[in-house]
């Protein structure tokens, strides 16, 4: 078990061979001070070089948190179990240096707000440019090339090194964000809801940027979000995260079309779409369980219309669904959603 103030002890050896995930959690588990049950619990999950992952689920579900362990942003006082590994190297036992080596070349983060992330007070080239420098990987020349080389990828030019962030817009900042993430050749790129304050056009140019640059840079993308459209359009593989641990995982395809999952099938119920009649929106009934509550059956129990005994007294383990390669899904009765398809 880890703790902030716990020795670092980094592995020389990476884990895998040649072919290793960009990403790959084993078994992760955070506690906060005051909570009666981890935060994340028991959280196995992998990205591919060169494939995108989706993290979807409801507010407070443990997405960003997820995703923020890869770089080992956790909140103060958080004790840690298992293992975050990025490029072979786990990210929860590095000494400060080599996180930060890591931080700085090959892991990167797109956030949510991008106006919140970038400092207005200084250029969008000194924003660029400010890492590289930092940790001398590159000169000031060759830092301000790859700069320009990276804003052309993303559908901007070289104008806007000398502009402040108040001077362009805020689809065009999210494309600064997203070539500043890509400024140290990451092996991993993660998205925490990056179109969210976007509008739709700009939402549907973004998506389709982070397509094209992922097939170019082989850079795996875990991507947050809350829209089951989104991921599906843009995700090879999804997670459907709840109260802290994986409900169902597989192909996007796979699990948008034939759930096995009760709560992976209202989230997708609950989806408003063109197509159907008009009325009220299907709902989830009841609220995501207390951290202060400890929860020794199935954390979607109090809210699952399929929920029997078992379910309050016993969590679900994790298992594959007959002759579907890499579907899986933590629940009971996954068998009673055969024949109850959803539609992507």
């Amino acid at each position: 078990m880890n703790t902030p103030d716990s020795p670092a002890h980094a592995s020389d050896t990476p884990a895998g061979t040649s072919e290793r995930p960009a990403l790959d959690i084993q078994g992760l588990r955070i506690t906060l001070p005051g909570t009666a049950r981890p935060v994340l619990d028991g959280i196995d999950l992998a990205v591919a070089a060169g494939e995108t992952v989706a993290l979807v689920g409801e507010s407070g579900s443990g997405k960003s948190l997820t995703s923020r362990s890869a770089l080992r942003l956790l909140p103060p006082g958080a004790v840690t179990e298992g293992t975050v590994l990025v490029d072979g190297q786990d990210v929860l036992t590095l000494d400060a240096d080599r996180l930060r080596a890591l931080r700085t070349g090959t892991v990167a983060m797109i956030f949510q707000d991008p106006r919140a992330a970038i400092n207005p007070l200084r250029r969008i080239g000194d924003f660029l440019t400010e890492s590289v420098r930092a940790t001398r990987t590159m000169t000031a020349p060759q830092a301000t090339a790859r700069a320009v080389e990276l804003l052309e990828a993303v559908g901007l030019d070289g104008t806007a090194l000398a502009k402040y962030p108040s001077q362009v817009s805020g689809g065009m900042l999210q494309r600064v964000m997203i070539a500043a993430a890509l400024m140290g050749d990451p092996a991993l790129l993660l998205a925490d809801e990056p179109t969210t304050a976007l509008d739709v056009t700009t939402q549907a140019e973004v998506i389709a940027l982070l397509g094209r640059l992922r097939e170019r840079f082989g850079t795996g993308l875990l991507f947050v979000t809350h829209d089951l459209d989104l991921a599906a359009a843009i995700s090879d593989r999804v997670y459907v995260m709840y109260a802290g641990r994986i409900a169902e995982s597989g192909p996007a395809e796979e699990i948008f079309a034939r759930p096995r999952h009760p709560y992976t099938a209202a989230l997708l119920a609950s989806t408003p779409r063109l197509e159907n009649p008009r009325g009220r929106l299907a709902a989830i009934d009841g609220q995501p369980p207390d951290l202060r509550v400890t929860l020794p059956g199935c954390a979607f129990a109090a809210r699952c219309a399929f929920a029997t005994d078992v379910c309050d007294q016993q969590a679900p383990v994790s298992l594959p669904a007959p002759g579907r390669p890499g579907h899986q899904a933590a629940c009971h009765h996954s068998d009673r959603l055969e024949g109850s398809a959803v539609d992507a």
